[in-house]
């Protein structure tokens, strides 16, 4: 029996972030389809076989009862041990960098920031870039950058292009503004994103950041650092303090960037729908944006909140209608 575990960002309902997840598991590419799918009973069934072309069904009781009860637990051990790395005190902190940095044969430097890239089938790409002081999370210093070139998300040449924009973005601005550059970069993805920021930082903006980069296993583990113009394995204990502080800054950017992008396509999509309505005018689609943020709390509120905004009784009623018209099959199987 083969096992996967994944850990996201809950930005919607439980049952709605969760309804997204299955029918983007199984639409990727090459899935083989069970001959049936157990889910909590709170999940629209009805639908998400309809989409899919596979019973979903709740066992009740008996093996596939247990086999339920046995996936939750498993997914509590896997949160508790997401918690415990974020428990860690300052001393195993620093502790924890200190052997990231000896690792890579490094004198022990206070700031690290890390990279990583996020899209769903091309669209919306974004960028991340989360900072850690002394082995903590330094929040207020967390970016978020729209991607900007035009570039398909289909090859590994891609990836060093949207790594090239955003890395020389974030650092000539630290130039211009004359910050603090960091004593690390830590790069999501392997030896192409490694040398792509390793060129830019040198050949570009003239200045030496040593740079890592963060390889995941087939399971999208963390698995090793590369470091170096050849992308040389990093020995590591997958036992250490320095080994869970990298799992952690690895999944702390890969939340960041994955919310990020997934607000920024929420926005969009919603965007587009309301271009759609008659009276609502660029004006009047921001102001619903700025205030709501999602098909789901514009669904939600009332006619009142929406003429609260200046809109008429009339635009506010047919909005309503409008969203409330969108089936779920329509709103997740392109997912």
């Amino acid at each position: 029996m083969k096992r996967e575990k994944r850990v996201f960002a809950c930005i919607n309902s439980p049952e709605e972030e969760l309804s997204t997840f299955i029918l983007q598991f199984y639409n990727r590419r090459n899935q083989v389809m069970p001959k049936e799918i157990l889910v909590p009973s709170n999940l629209d069934k009805d639908t998400l076989s309809e989409v899919l072309n596979v019973p979903f069904r709740t066992p009740q009781r008996g093996q596939k009862k247990d086999l339920m009860d046995m996936a939750a637990d498993n997914s509590k051990l896997v949160l508790q041990e997401k918690f415990r790395l974020m428990e860690l005190d300052n001393r195993q902190t620093y502790g924890a960098q200190k052997q990231i940095f000896e690792a890579l044969g490094l004198p022990y430097g206070h700031v690290i920031e890390s990279f990583d890239h996020s899209h769903i089938q091309g669209t919306n790409p974004v960028s991340a870039m989360v900072q850690f002081l002394d082995g903590r999370p330094e929040k207020s210093n967390y970016r978020k950058y729209k991607i900007k070139g035009e570039v398909e998300h289909q090859s590994g040449a891609d990836e060093a292009a949207n790594t090239r924009e955003v890395v020389y973005r974030r650092y000539s601005r630290v130039l211009k503004e004359e910050g603090n550059l960091p004593d690390l970069i830590l790069m999501d993805g392997g030896i192409i994103e490694l040398r792509a920021v390793m060129d830019v930082l040198q050949n570009e903006l003239g200045i030496h950041i040593p740079v890592a980069g963060m390889v995941k296993d087939n399971h999208h583990n963390t698995s090793h650092l590369i470091f170096g113009e050849e992308g040389e394995i990093v020995p590591l204990d997958r036992k250490s303090q320095g080994f869970y502080l990298l799992q952690r800054i690895q999944d702390e950017v890969h939340r960041f960037a994955i919310t990020f992008q997934r607000k920024t396509r929420s926005k969009n999509a919603l965007s587009s729908r309301l271009d759609g309505i008659q009276g609502v005018g660029p004006k009047t689609r921001n102001k619903l944006l700025k205030k709501f943020g999602s098909v789901k709390k514009m669904k939600d509120a009332s006619v009142e909140e929406l003429t609260a905004l200046g809109i008429s009784k009339t635009t506010a009623q047919t909005i309503k209608i409008t969203l409330a018209s969108t089936d779920f099959h329509k709103k997740y199987s392109k997912g």
